[in-house]
């Protein structure tokens, strides 16, 4: 068995090829292999295989393709795809994997002590290429794998003609040497081994004008000579140094004998303390532990950071809390350095000092180390070679900073935290983020309980709760709360709670006096590395209402286009100050978030911001009123002004898109419509109630129907619109009905029939008589419901209206049938259908369809009903609307009821039941609990 990723995606039994389908399916086990034995969770299989644009049923069609990589894999002994963690695992033994292997030799050629195995084990990994890694997958993540992939190659390249130069085989590797210069014209560590070749192979000349060349090529592009090394290469070949002078070919044991003074066998111990009152963060441990049992490959470095990375976490924190946990297995010593890359107070600490201090650690003699940094470098890695060493590298900058400080034996860990994402080393190194987010309710409770005592939080629960809220979990908030309690015991936790009551002047209860532990320099720190751009997107950012934002917000908030937008987005989440936490959606959070939006009063004026707040509450008003048409064609349009000057993408492109883009942005729209009535934009707020209508009806969420039509109600009334407040008034005697309050669904009723006849709006009229014939039906007093059915059917056939007139002609089938009727309201059902299906009016369709069923399963036509109901239901599923849906799920269960198939019946009523539930429903919830206990 064979799994080859170091060429083509290709799957080998006994030498037979197995078949792996199409492409996106032969990516999801692509990323599997390159994480052989280690859970990929489903966020980040999607991720990886599709980037920012998964299919609609992403989780859906991700199962899919695991399902029949199971089968395919089936007949393979040792091949197994498992669910692990929350996430998907390939278990195979990582020697199968050509890139792993690859990967294994090249970290134990760099141990190896003697070139004869070094080379021998190099040439094993090169000629596992057949080609360009996975050169027949292409996805976003896969290409920077295969770059990082790249550069492995050619350094092992790179590591074999070292050692072929060691070996006395200069003549022979001149040709390939050439070549490969041709390729990487700035490459000097190769530009080195070629003088070198020429030079050993009597070709001084050549070698010269190689110097000249790279030289020139460096000066063009970089602005800069070639660095020490391969000047001093030149000097030494133009004075014909005797250390230029070919090796004896004899096998030799290395290139170079460093001299080492200190104290034999030194082993350090430079962790700081373990952090006091440490809590939760059980799974980000786990995460740790299972990278350090896999960091025997080459690359086993950790980042902590990614997600939820920004200051104040607890990287640190979580960083020496396993350190010290698992110190055991690490017995020749652990090293640490606080690289300073976020310090309010100190510059970043420089990689030469950092080595430096490393190498005194282990023992060198200052006097007589190494000047030159890449030869520090070098001993340091020499140093902890084959040793079982922890290195911890906290607050880093950057890849950059920390790139001199790994070591390159695959024995050592190594744990790094960082603000950025350090997205290149994940890629170049195989670092394995660890996704740091805020603690969790019970964490952060633990946490207070820790530092505080039972005693004092159980004495004013309320005002805990508040701290804890007013946290959101960040630990240094938590523990810079809990230290001024500490300091104060006789100050009531009700005083500090009462500090924070002001959010713009919030942070200010967590300034201690020490910036590092001040939340505002914490989070200066960070915000003083963005660029000009990124820091005014970062600001406006934190003025957006919502628990999350979209790009296309974005970009309306901000008057950018999207592509504009974006590579502010990617630096901010860089820098761990927002977090994608689904393709195009970012969150930010609170603490941050007020910070934000005070950076934002202070670096931009007013007018910038309300013109902000304009564009992103019109970029919610239209896309959300063209989305409504989408979803109900039929419905009689409002009109909408143009949208504030800035950049709108414009409408959904279908009824699937509308209906989604509603979903993602559900909260965000009630956040926007509250703003909107802060700022008395009037016509916004009831325009966005209108706009919600549909979705809201047909998701059962008929409690923020309500609440966005009191603000509704209350703009229209500020606008002295009698309009507007009408067809508020209308809505809310729908949503009233639907709550069960029957007597207050009346009297909107009532005065929205009022307003009505002094505007003289028949069609309004006619919705109002519809509106009072549900709540008369509601009280199960049908023929009341007829006669304001009748008036309705009227009035919109005097308007020939086609579409109202079958839904009224279908409310007059229900209210005849709920008479014992059943002839005359069948007929009447028939006619409204007929209608709806030449009009295409879906929703119509499917209430009409559970008309039907009803008069069918009370005239004995029970497979007729069974019928009825499952084309209805068919179709509410299909456009989204569980509100009837659940109607619907109740009817058949009694149907199935009637015919004695209760386990049928049960089913249905238990899938009503749940839907209820989740509509808040109550009554109705009771209803079908009391008819089907089991269900």
């Amino acid at each position: 068995m064979e799994f080859r990723l170091l060429g083509d995606l290709e799957v080998r039994v006994d030498g037979r090829y197995v078949e792996l389908g199409h492409h996106r399916q032969r990516c999801v086990l692509a990323v599997l292999l390159v994480e052989a034995g280690r859970s990929v969770s489903v966020d980040q299989l999607l991720d990886r295989v599709w980037g920012h644009h998964p299919p609609r049923h992403g989780r859906d069609t991700l199962y899919s393709y695991l399902s029949r990589l199971r089968r395919m894999l089936a007949a393979v002994d040792g091949a197994r795809i498992a669910r692990q963690n929350g996430g998907y695992v390939i278990g195979v033994d990582p020697m199968t994997v050509d890139l792993h292997r690859f990967q294994r030799w090249v970290g134990a050629a760099r141990t190896a002590d003697d070139d004869a195995t070094v080379r021998h084990l190099l040439e094993q990994a090169l000629a596992l290429w057949r080609g360009d890694a996975l050169a027949n997958l292409d996805t976003p993540w896969l290409n920077t794998l295969r770059e990082g992939l790249v550069q492995q190659r050619h350094a092992a390249e790179l590591d074999l003609a070292d050692a072929h130069l060691r070996s006395g085989r200069h003549a022979e590797l001149v040709p390939e040497l050439t070549v490969r210069a041709a390729r990487h014209p700035l490459d000097e560590r190769l530009a080195g081994q070629l003088m070198l070749a020429l030079y050993r192979s009597g070709r001084p000349a050549e070698a010269l004008r190689h110097y000249q060349r790279i030289r020139l090529h460096l000066v063009e592009e970089l602005g800069a000579d070639p660095g020490p090394s391969l000047q001093d290469l030149h000097r030494r070949i133009l004075a014909a140094d005797p250390t230029t002078t070919p090796p004896d070919p004899t096998p030799a044991t290395g290139a170079t004998t460093a001299t080492l003074s200190g104290p034999p066998g030194i082993v350090p111990r430079q962790l700081p303390a373990p952090p006091a009152g440490f809590t939760g963060r059980r799974a980000e441990l786990g995460q740790l532990s299972r990278a350090s049992d896999e960091s025997g490959r080459p690359g086993g470095t950790v980042v902590i950071s990614s997600v939820g990375g920004i200051g104040g976490i607890g990287k640190t924190w979580l960083a020496l809390r396993w350190a010290h946990e698992n110190i055991d297995r690490f017995p020749d010593g652990q090293l640490f350095a606080n690289l300073r890359g976020f310090d309010p107070i100190e510059q970043p600490l420089s990689p030469a000092t950092a080595v430096r201090g490393f190498l005194e650690a282990l023992g060198v003699d200052p006097q007589g180390m190494p000047t030159d940094l890449d030869a520090q470098v070098g001993l340091y890695r020499s140093l902890v070679a084959g040793r079982r060493m922890l290195i911890v590298l906290d607050n880093v900058r950057d890849a950059d900073q920390a790139a001199p400080l790994l070591p390159g034996s695959p024995t050592c860990t190594v744990v790094v935290t960082s603000r950025h994402d350090l997205a290149g080393m994940t890629a170049a190194d195989g670092a394995r983020p660890v996704a740091l987010d805020a603690l969790d309710d019970a964490e952060a409770h633990q946490l207070l309980l820790h530092r505080l005592g039972a005693e004092r939080l159980a004495a004013e629960p309320e005002a805990v709760a508040y701290l804890l809220a007013c946290c959101a979990g960040l630990p240094l908030a938590l523990a810079v709360l809990a230290a001024r309690a500490v300091l104060s015991p006789r100050l009531p936790l009700a005083a500090l709670a009462a500090e924070l009551r002001d959010t713009t002047g919030r942070l200010d209860a967590w300034d201690t006096g020490d910036l590092r532990t001040n939340l505002r320099a914490v989070f200066t720190t960070s915000y003083l590395g963005l660029s000009t751009r990124a820091s005014e997107v970062f600001g406006l950012l934190g003025l957006a209402p919502g628990p999350d934002i979209g790009l296309g917000a974005v970009a309306a908030l901000t008057g950018l286009p999207p592509a504009g937008v974006r590579g502010p987005l990617r630096e901010l989440e860089g820098m761990s100050l927002i977090h994608q936490h689904t393709p195009g959606r970012w969150r930010m959070h609170d603490l941050v978030r007020l910070y934000a939006a005070g950076q934002a009063r202070e670096d931009q004026p007013e007018t910038a911001r309300q013109a902000a707040l304009r564009r992103l509450v019109d970029f919610h008003l239209h896309t959300a009123y063209a989305a409504e048409r989408l979803l109900a064609p039929h419905r009689a349009p409002i009109t909408l002004g143009a949208p504030a000057p800035g950049w709108w993408q414009g409408p959904p492109a279908d009824h699937t898109a509308a209906w989604n883009w509603f979903a993602d942005e559900h909260a965000c729209l009630l956040a926007v419509r509250h703003l909107a009535a802060k700022q008395n934009w009037h016509e916004a707020v009831w325009r966005l109630a209108w706009s919600l209508d549909t979705f809201h009806f047909r998701r059962g969420t008929v409690q923020d129907q309500y609440d966005d039509w009191l603000a509704g109600l209350d703009a229209a009334r500020r606008l002295d619109d009698p309009e507007a407040q009408g067809l508020a008034h209308r809505i809310l005697g729908h949503a009233c009905a639907r709550l069960g309050r029957h007597d207050l669904a009346m009297d909107h009723f009532q005065q929205a029939l009022s307003l009505a006849r002094r505007t003289g709006d028949l069609a309004a009229q006619a919705q109002i008589h519809q509106g009072l014939a549900v709540s008369w039906a509601q009280r199960e007093e049908f023929r009341q419901a007829l006669e304001h059915t009748t008036h309705a059917l009227h009035r919109y056939r005097a308007l020939a209206d086609p579409v109202r007139t079958a839904d009224a002609l279908n409310d007059l089938g229900w209210y005849t049938s709920r008479l014992g009727l059943h002839a005359e309201g069948l007929a009447h059902c028939e006619a409204a259908l007929a209608l709806f299906r030449r009009h295409r009016h879906r929703d119509g369709e499917a209430n009409t369809l559970d008309s039907l069923g009803y008069i069918a399963h009370q005239t004995g036509r029970y497979d007729q009903a069974l019928s009825y109901y499952d084309e209805a239901l068919r179709l509410l599923q299909e456009i989204g609307n569980a509100f009837d849906e659940a109607n619907t799920l109740e009817h058949l269960g009694d149907v199935h009821a009637a015919i004695g198939d209760h386990r049928q019946a049960r089913s249905a009523w238990g899938q009503a039941l749940r839907l209820y539930q989740a509509q808040n429903r109550a009554e109705d919830a009771d209803r079908v609990q009391r008819r089907s206990p089991a269900g």
